[in-house]
């Protein structure tokens, strides 16, 4: 249906992106894609938005422009609190008559959307869309006020008169003043959209790109029950789930590299009787321990997004409902994501704290920074007078009004909320850390405490006590240089993949599997598989309330692995990511839950029971099919088939044979849909025997650590002998000099993933006068021996390798 007729508002339908001026961003977004991605597939509910017109003929009309310069000339003059004003200036507005043009206009409009949908009285949701004609890209998110579940043309009458009123919030005077915009050019769109029953359901948010790093390959999705403003509004820690965008168009894949189950503790949803159209729940026991989407859900809103991306050819931030009567999805807001995309990749700042400290709290990290200071504790709106400036503010959640003392905050922890919530939005905005979904924040943290926040250390941020000392490192990643020699790095954790994602590098060659198991998963994959029958009852109680979601206690492992491992996977996809599989020493496998009871004692673990030995033992062989099920996960079922192998501490080739057909056993067959698989070379019969070797495996990865203490029999943990150990002497070099020359006899890649090339800038040298294929590197060093190798490389010139 096309306003024909119609002054005061406009459909949806004949709304686009060039309306921002009549109807504002939030309106003109929501007609830009019912008509342009409808087609698509994309849902988005019905409706109709007045038009700035409207706004300004309703302050004419109830001659309010005079009046409302006056209590903001008190305001510029010092007359009146900020407060007393916008009090004031709302109240003249509620108090206001429509023009009856402009309220037969709404309510027609009600009408003809409640016919569209055979409703009598539609329940629609009434959104403010502020607009300034001369100012078409000004943004004014969050300032105005949203009405949910509003039934019947009066109540659609007031609610929209609020929204006009909600133009002069304290919070949205203070905002145009900051930014120098003219009150009164400032005008008011007001949107009416049919109400999906995600009070029934779920709702949430989700982002094009990672909202931490801005790694640009995935969507992420927060998802809770209810109406969407308890994940908006930070009342919840929500699930949260990842989509990987590259592989989002094969229908093959299920490209969901991490599911999260949050605690959703409550839920928002509709109010019957009374003015107050919502109200807040507890959630059941069972919608805490369900994920609020299931697994198709999540793809569609993925390719959804990706849809949207790509029209607007931008990262977007959206908005996303799921109707409960219908079971069906929609999109209720989509508008630029405005904090990671503006960021100039020119640099990259990383923190890093230099002590150790006692941990008070945890929680979501926002932002990759450090913050150190006193804690003001606040926990209401009506307390922030209270706050000190250049402290971090503690409270349970923020909203709006929380903003004029978050922009002088440090840092700000909050008991609820994940990382779509307003305090993690706005501390990103103002380039601030925050850690939020602590639990208990406000209860366990004192006023004027004085605390660290840590939001350097991966996916989870936490609290340290007292002020500890932490340094700030900038790489310059201008004019970086192309090399022949392949610069890797070497991961451990998920979480940092995707913070280094900017570096100039060609893959992963070393992602250390341990690492997952040890601070994900926890528990040794044998307890998992021998669950049943353990004899530890308090192993077998925490592995039961940390697998409380899992039935089948092995899947828990394979989830988890798998997830890691498709986050690693994904940061440098479509380059080669080698992960390696599981190499702990029989000392730390029995340090995990449940692992004393399958592990033998040994004398000396690091010449012990590890590496490619466990692989095939009866002791180990059904806690390495774990292993395998999470790779033949990622590459097979996730479509991360970037993801390749390596095999660790392999003592002869024939080791090697019964390896290759365990893995074949497991489904992973060297060669089938492009796996390769590698060897560390770390032995010296790796060395003396590479040829045979080379005859088994796709290629070689120097374990410098490794091989300098076999080769030099030196104890590498050995204080005593620090001296003796040297990647550089003679007989370790010699014996890498021997490895690639007969590697490279047999047409096979060689790199190295140990540390010495990061430490010793003179041995990157060798390594590439020898002819290594690539390098991989703990990240810090990715740089500065990336701009060195290429010195090497040009100073060698033809005469390289």
């Amino acid at each position: 249906m096309v306003s024909s007729g119609l002054r005061y508002i406009r459909w949806f339908e004949e709304l686009g992106v060039r309306d921002v001026p009549d109807v504002g961003g939030k309106n003109s977004s929501l007609g830009e894609m019912i008509r342009m991605l409808k087609r698509r597939g994309v849902a988005v509910p019905d409706g109709f938005a007045t038009t700035a017109g409207a706004y300004r003929r309703f302050l004419e009309a109830n001659n309010l422009l005079g009046r409302i310069d006056e209590h903001l000339q008190d305001l510029r003059t010092g007359a009146r609190p900020l407060s007393s004003v916008g009090k004031s200036i709302r109240e003249l507005i509620l108090q206001s008559e429509y023009p009856p043009d402009i309220a037969d206009e709404i309510q027609t409009g009600y009408r003809e959307l409640s016919l569209r949908y055979s409703i009598p009285e539609m329940s629609v949701a009434v959104r403010s869309s502020a607009t300034a004609e001369d100012l078409p890209d000004a943004s004014f998110a969050g300032q105005q006020e949203t009405f949910l579940n509003v039934v019947g043309e009066k109540e659609l009458l007031i609610a929209c008169r609020r929204c006009f009123a909600s133009l002069f919030t304290d919070r949205a005077i203070a905002y145009r003043n900051e930014k120098g915009f003219d009150h009164l050019q400032v005008a008011l769109s007001v949107g009416i959209q049919k109400m999906v029953r995600s009070d029934k359901a779920s709702a949430g948010v989700m982002f094009t790109l990672d909202t931490e790093t801005g790694f640009r390959d995935v969507v992420v999705i927060d998802a809770s029950w209810g109406l969407g403003e308890a994940v908006v509004q930070g009342m919840v820690n929500p699930d949260q789930y990842m989509v990987f965008k590259p592989v989002l168009g094969n229908n093959d894949f299920t490209p969901i590299i991490e599911k999260s189950m949050g605690d959703k503790e409550k839920k928002v949803v509709y109010a019957t009787g009374g003015s107050v159209r919502t109200k807040t729940v507890d959630t059941s026991t069972k919608e805490r321990r369900s994920f609020a989407l299931q697994n198709q859900e999540i793809l569609q809103l993925g390719k959804w997004a990706s849809i949207i991306e790509e029209h607007y050819g931008m990262p977007m931030d959206i908005e996303w409902a799921k109707d409960g009567e219908t079971g069906e999805l929609f999109v209720v807001q989509a508008r630029p994501e405005t904090v990671q995309s503006q960021k100039q990749p020119a640099a990259l700042k990383t923190y890093r704290l230099k002590q150790t400290g006692y941990r008070l709290l945890t929680g979501l990290a926002i932002g990759e920074a450090i913050a150190a200071g006193k804690a003001s504790v606040i926990k209401s709106v009506a307390e922030i007078d209270r706050f000190e400036e250049g402290t971090i503010l503690v409270t349970g959640m923020t909203d709006p009004d929380w903003v004029p003392i978050m922009r002088k905050a440090l840092g700000i922890v909050t008991d609820f909320g994940g990382r779509t919530s307003h305090a993690a939005i706005v501390s990103r905005e103002l380039g601030i850390p925050a850690l939020v979904g602590t639990g208990e924040a406000t209860e366990r943290l004192q006023p004027g405490q004085e605390i660290t926040l840590s939001c350097a250390e991966g996916d989870h941020g936490y609290i340290y006590e007292g002020i500890m000392d932490y340094e700030v490192h900038e790489q310059n990643l201008e004019d970086m240089p192309q090399t022949q020699t392949q610069i890797m790095m070497n991961i451990s954790s998920p979480a940092a993949s995707f913070r280094w994602w900017r570096l100039p590098c060609e893959g992963i060659g070393l992602a250390r599997m341990e690492f997952i198991v040890n601070n994900a998963i926890k528990i040794h994959p044998m307890a998992l598989v021998r669950y049943p029958n353990l004899k530890d009852e308090q192993a077998r109680k925490t592995i039961g309330d940390l697998t409380r979601a899992y039935e089948n206690k092995t899947r828990y492992f394979v989830d988890l692995l798998a997830e890691g491992i498709a986050k690693i996977g994904a940061s440098q996809y479509p380059h080669d990511v080698i992960v390696r599989m599981s190499d702990f020493k029989t000392n730390e496998y029995a340090n995990l839950i449940g692992g004393r009871e399958f592990e033998p004692v040994e004398e000396n673990p690091m010449l012990g029971f590890r590496g490619a030995s466990r692989y095939y033992s009866d002791l180990y062989r059904e806690g390495f099919a774990l292993e395998c099920q999470a790779i033949r996960r990622v590459r097979d079922d996730m479509g991360l088939t970037n993801v390749l192998i390596m095999i660790p501490f392999c003592r002869t080739p024939e080791e090697a044979d019964q390896v290759f057909q365990v893995l074949a056993e497991n489904g992973l067959r060297r060669g089938e849909r492009g796996l390769q698989v590698y060897v560390m070379a770390e032995i010296p019969s790796n060395i003396s025997l590479a040829e045979d070797f080379a005859d088994r495996f796709d290629g070689f990865s120097i374990g410098s650590n490794d091989l300098t203490q076999l080769v030099l029999g030196v104890d590498r943990d050995s204080a005593e002998l620090a001296q003796l150990f040297d990647e550089r002497h003679p007989a370790v070099k010699k014996a890498i000099s021997e490895l690639i020359q007969a590697a490279h006899r047999k047409t096979k890649k060689v790199g190295i993933c140990g540390q010495a090339p990061s430490d010793y800038p003179d041995f990157a040298d060798f390594l590439v006068e020898e002819g290594i294929d690539s390098i991989s590197l703990n990240p810090d060093s990715v740089v500065p021996v990336k701009r060195r190798v290429a010195e090497v490389e040009q100073r060698l010139g033809p005469s390289m390798p």
